[in-house]
């Protein structure tokens, strides 16, 4: 009996789901209003939807490798390089998971408490910031418990998770049409013609700052390249691929727009800016506790029930986030190093490292990358001023560092193009002209995003940030330089 294939309709919604992040919206429109729209529509048609076609035939032609992007870049530029850029992503995915196993926590105090608490939390003597660093470890901990035990039902938190903040986008657009329609069509936020071309916030003015704003544009499409292995199991691939990319594309762009402007409905962007207790970290909870007020104003509910409304949208969304955090730590743990550790050349790696236990999980290195989240969380927690300095520093390694890669991934594929020996069963560019084309124009597009970010802080005389910004990938990838060429000397030959 032949497998069942995906269809259309079902890819489509995995695109979506994989995809579409509810937090970008609040992100965006606190960082530039209105005019952050035009950035997520040119992150859209000029980066997601051509390296998604890169990305399908690299799926499709190397569907049998073990390596994910690794095998697409060796493919193309080699493995030495190849070895390099993906080291790089997986650096930038320890930063983030420091990052999200103390962020877990505001989703939980959210939850519980209705808003942020966690600078008040206190056990056994800490203060806040060592109480949640301290929690942060139990969490991962806890996830590198249930991976190496490979427990399946863990999975299903992701899509529990992709669920929720399904409902979170639908509740976003009946309770702003009934705020609409409660206030005569009033957006909390002015709608204004030049807020859509130039944003408010002065950090955002310069053409060249605007510009900036595309890395937000193009992390907010990142994780389709996770996709490419699917095309195996596509009904009709070189049909169903290219429709449902067009279609989510065209989905997923008008969602973000549509979000970020129904964000105006309720909260209004000068009063969130000038609100000193609001950060990125927490804007989604507070941008929800506005949709919930407004909307039990726009119901007439009095303030009692504006307030009791706000709190069940915070609440929920509280819920939704960890949910959503969960999926996607339990799954960045694992799925990614392992591909690259089982992919790329075992000379490289210690024996150990690569031994799978009998769940198929490569114990050693998932507990060995726990440790290293974990001291690096404790030393934040615990390091006094030097910790707020060394959290900076880390957060400044990884802005260039998780998006460097697709320079490489984008620049391997027209090398990739012309190979001989590769079985091609899905091919969207057809022509040299147009792959060389495409190249060109969204490594333009993602190289001087790139660069703008690395002048910035210069630009405002803050060499500290700038220094460690353009260090991370320097260090991250000098790292990965030493281990290939000690394990091309452990193997006796080049890898």
């Amino acid at each position: 009996m032949d497998k069942k294939r995906i269809g259309q309709g079902a890819l489509i919604m995995m695109i979506f789901t994989s995809v579409f992040g509810f937090a970008n919206g609040p992100v965006a429109f606190a960082q530039m209003g209105y005019a952050s729209i035009i950035w997520y529509l040119v992150g859209g048609f000029l980066f997601f939807l051509p390296t998604s076609m890169m990305y399908a035939e690299f799926g499709a032609s190397l569907k049998e490798s073990e390596g994910g992007i690794y095998s697409w870049m060796e493919a193309g530029i080699g493995a030495r390089w190849a070895f390099v850029a993906t080291f790089i992503v997986i650096a930038s995915w320890i930063i983030w998971m420091i990052n999200v196993s103390q962020k877990v926590w505001i989703t939980i105090s959210t939850l519980l408490f209705g808003s942020d608490t966690t600078s008040t939390w206190s056990f056994l003597g800490m203060n806040g910031l060592q109480t949640v660093g301290v929690l942060a470890v139990l969490f991962v901990v806890v996830v590198a418990f249930l991976v190496n035990r490979g427990v399946q039902s863990v999975a299903k938190i992701s899509a529990a998770g992709g669920l929720f903040v399904m409902a979170l986008n639908i509740i976003l657009l009946l309770a702003s049409i009934i705020v609409l329609i409660g206030h005569h069509g009033a957006f909390q936020e002015p709608l204004k013609l030049h807020s859509f071309i130039q944003s408010s916030n002065p950090s955002f003015h310069t053409l060249s700052q605007a510009i900036q704003f595309a890395l937000y544009g193009i992390f907010a499409y990142a994780g389709l390249e996770q996709m490419g292995g699917i095309m195996k199991d596509v009904d009709r691939a070189e049909r169903t691929y290219p429709r449902a990319v067009l279609i989510s594309t065209v989905l997923i762009g008008v969602g973000y727009s549509l979000s970020i402007l129904l964000w105006g409905a309720s909260s209004n962007w000068s009063t969130l800016f000038n609100d000193k207790t609001v950060n990125l970290g927490n804007i989604t909870y507070v941008m929800m506790n506005n949709l919930g007020y407004q909307l039990g104003n726009a119901l007439g509910m009095g303030h009692g029930g504006e307030v009791l409304l706000g709190q069940i949208f915070t609440r929920f969304a509280g819920l939704s986030m960890f949910m959503a955090y969960m999926g996607a730590f339990f799954v960045l743990s694992y799925a990614p190093l392992k591909s690259f550790i089982m992919g790329s050349p075992k000379e490289v790696w210690p024996e150990r490292m690569r031994r799978l236990n009998t769940h198929g999980v490569p114990s050693f290195t998932i507990w060995g990358q726990a440790i290293i989240v974990s001291v690096l969380v404790l030393g934040i927690a615990f390091g006094g001023n030097g910790a707020t300095q060394l959290y900076q520093v880390l957060t400044n390694m990884s802005n260039v560092s998780s998006t460097l890669p697709y320079v490489f991934l984008i620049f391997s594929f027209p090398m990739f193009k012309r190979l001989n020996n590769v079985e091609r069963p899905f091919v969207f560019y057809k022509s040299k002209t147009s792959v060389w084309i495409v190249t060109f124009l969204v490594e333009a597009l993602v190289i001087v995003s790139i660069a703008l970010t690395i002048m910035a802080p210069f630009q405002i005389k803050d060499y500290f940030d700038g220094i460690w910004t353009i260090a991370g990938p320097i260090v991250f990838g000098s790292i990965a330089m030493i281990m290939f060429e000690i394990g091309q000397r452990r193997a006796g030959r080049k890898l």
